[in-house]
């Protein structure tokens, strides 16, 4: 005899639209074409589904694959990248040299980008002219590792998106939003061209235009929540 309670769907993110962390889970899922379901939290109020699922640090996002949760964002992009294995493209480079040096830029971007971006946007102190100049100086050398990664080709993982696509582009939306908020100059044509071209194709990729929403709209979720941003994969609430 049949249940006749609707089974929960196998894929489920537990996320907020405005955070980069969780687009990063969105387009790896997009990209190996995996069906989901995305649960949005509420901004000031965690909900009980995300308490049970991150006990310990308590923060989006969550993938939740059979309603078992993996947390942290990067660990879901290779978790993601080993389940559906299957599913073209590959999200890591085959190479274990290549996958350790990306994994090593990915960690670089998360420890530069979240805090400057805040500082830039005013919620927490720090002195804006140091972080344009640290964050410019991150992107000129992101610029080098991209031009040394993508062997010529339109991603840093080749002819498609890969791992620290996603880790740095799940970031463009914001930077580019206070670029206008703070009126600076981080994507800058003349510093890094290689960058703004690849966050352009970026951006437009069937995979991420649907989920990476407009600098305009990353403004507006600024100006309404304010000191809500995340300074890691975690709720606005922190």
């Amino acid at each position: 005899m049949s249940s006749t309670k609707e089974e929960a769907p196998a894929v489920r993110v537990l996320g907020l639209w405005a955070s980069p962390f969780v687009i990063r889970v969105l387009i790896a899922l997009r990209l190996k074409g995996v069906e989901h379901e995305v649960l949005e939290e509420v901004v000031g109020k965690k909900s009980e589904l995300l308490l049970r699922s991150n006990p310990v640090h308590k923060k989006i996002p969550v993938l939740l694959h059979h309603g078992k949760p993996i947390s942290e964002s990067l660990i879901i992009v290779q978790y993601i990248d080993e389940v559906w294995s299957s599913n073209a493209p590959a999200i890591l480079p085959a190479d274990p040299y290549v996958r350790a040096v990306e994994r090593f830029w990915a960690q670089y971007i998360d420890d530069k980008f979240p805090r400057g971006i805040r500082i830039l946007k005013g919620t927490v102190d720090g002195n804006k002219d140091e972080i344009v100049e640290q964050l410019s100086t991150a992107l000129q050398l992101l610029e080098e590792a991209f031009l040394k990664l993508s062997n010529g080709k339109h991603y840093f993982g080749g002819d498609n998106i890969g791992y620290l696509d996603i880790a740095l582009g799940s970031h463009v939306g914001w930077v580019r939003a206070v670029e206008k908020i703070a009126g600076v100059q981080l994507l800058d044509a003349a510093k890094v061209p290689h960058l703004v071209a690849w966050a352009d194709r970026f951006c437009a990729h069937p995979a991420v235009v649907d989920v990476l929403p407009s600098a305009d709209r990353f403004v507006e979720y600024s100006v309404k929540y304010g000191s809500f941003f995340p300074t890691r994969p975690s709720l606005p609430t922190e």
